[in-house]
């Protein structure tokens, strides 16, 4: 039988050319949408956290309501907003104010500061230098003020940033919060699709096991890690802002950040106690804020056993460095998405190594390994023959 070639080529060549145009076309679908969607990525992330932590109550929620998901996810985003959306707002306006006061003292004639004890010059290696530095804030505080001019305009973007980006964050903590009730009035619908997109990217029992392992991290870093840290951080900030502590919405985001690197809040309180009993004026309001800081900042000792214990832990560093770079590349809602990203992306590929040692890594889709099945009974069938 000969080949004929020429028709061979002809068919490769139309259907590589098929192949191609149907690619380029899904590869121009795909960035256009991207490109489209990008704007809206880290809120609609944000928003996914949310509704995967909060799906659970809102169930239990909406089987007391008589089963109405849509009240129920109503009636969660209200309280959500009162509960933390409040204290948020009052946390962001502590910061803005703080950014504000600190730059208005910079440029006026009315800051004044003390001249430094004599004590600080003996200090080893840098006394002499932070002496000479204080006393000439001191006493000429425009020369002194001349001289790091090129720090104070980074300071006044810095801090002009910083006061865009609280504002911003708490906005986009709202609307987040608000498309999360949404998402979770028709959670269950979108839960079968994502099961569906499970099951068709790694077979049915393989998909089936992503989806459970997806979100049982969501729930675990969001709850045991960020969400412990973060609810210390507006039980610790709300207070420092009632003790009108200086820089009290400051001193809330390093709670936080303290909080996801799990580093107790004690480092802080106990410094502003002592700050508070030092520039006090009532005994009985200071013994009082005492009690509360106390209570709040080793409220995550309560907390952890409540929430951690739930779901797939990562390690704590992995968690930490995705909290610090989702902060330095999306801003607050980078702080959040960004940890459960990488806790998540860490998890998938640990449990995908895990499974090739077992050697299930190599499963197929559950389409693939019929054919496979059908292709093995085929070839082992001329070997069982019994010959005639």
């Amino acid at each position: 039988m000969e080949i004929d070639v020429a028709l061979i080529r002809k068919t490769l060549s139309k259907d590589l050319t098929d192949i191609i145009i149907r690619l380029a076309l899904v590869a121009v679908l795909v960035v256009m949408s991207v490109k489209v969607f990008s704007p809206f990525m880290g809120l609609m992330l944000w928003a996914l956290v949310f509704a995967v932590t909060l799906y659970p109550l809102h169930q239990k929620l909406a089987k007391k309501l008589g089963g109405k998901p849509g009240r129920a996810a109503t009636l969660l985003v209200l309280l959500g907003m009162l509960l933390i959306g409040a204290p948020t707002v009052v946390i962001g306006g502590a910061v803005a104010d703080f950014v504000q006061d600190t730059r208005a003292a910079l440029d006026s004639d009315g800051f004044a500061i003390s001249p430094p004890p004599a004590s600080v010059a003996d200090l080893p290696v840098v006394g002499a230098k932070i002496h000479r530095a204080w006393t000439l804030a001191a006493s000429d505080l425009p020369a002194l003020l001349e001289t790091v001019r090129p720090q104070l305009e980074s300071f006044s973007r810095t801090a002009l940033g910083l006061l865009t980006g609280a504002a911003s964050g708490i906005f986009q903590f709202l609307f987040a919060l608000i498309i999360a009730g949404i998402m979770m009035a028709f959670g269950e619908p979108g839960s079968d699709v994502m099961l569906k997109i499970s099951r068709r990217l790694s077979g049915a029992k393989r998909g089936e096991e992503l989806h459970k392992l997806t979100t049982a991290t969501i729930r675990s870093v969001s709850l045991g890690v960020i969400g412990v840290a973060f609810i210390q951080s507006l039980l610790l900030g709300v207070g420092f802002v009632w003790a009108d502590v200086p820089a009290a919405g400051i001193l809330a985001i390093a709670v936080l950040v303290l909080g996801i690197a799990q580093v107790p809040a004690t480092v802080l309180t106990i410094p502003v106690i002592a700050y508070l009993w030092w520039a006090g004026d009532s005994n009985l309001s200071n013994a009082l804020f005492t009690v509360y800081f106390l209570i709040a900042g080793l409220a995550d000792n309560v907390l952890k056993p409540v929430f951690l214990g739930r779901g797939v832990d990562a390690p704590m560093p992995v968690i930490l460095l995705g909290a610090l770079g989702g902060m330095v590349t999306a801003g607050m809602i980078g702080l959040f998405v960004g940890a459960v990203l990488l806790a998540l992306a860490y998890v998938i590929f640990m449990d995908w190594v895990a499974h090739g040692e077992k050697g299930d890594g190599d499963e197929a889709p559950e389409g693939d390994q019929d054919a496979q099945d059908e292709q093995g009974a085929a070839d082992a069938s001329p070997a069982t023959e019994e010959p005639a």
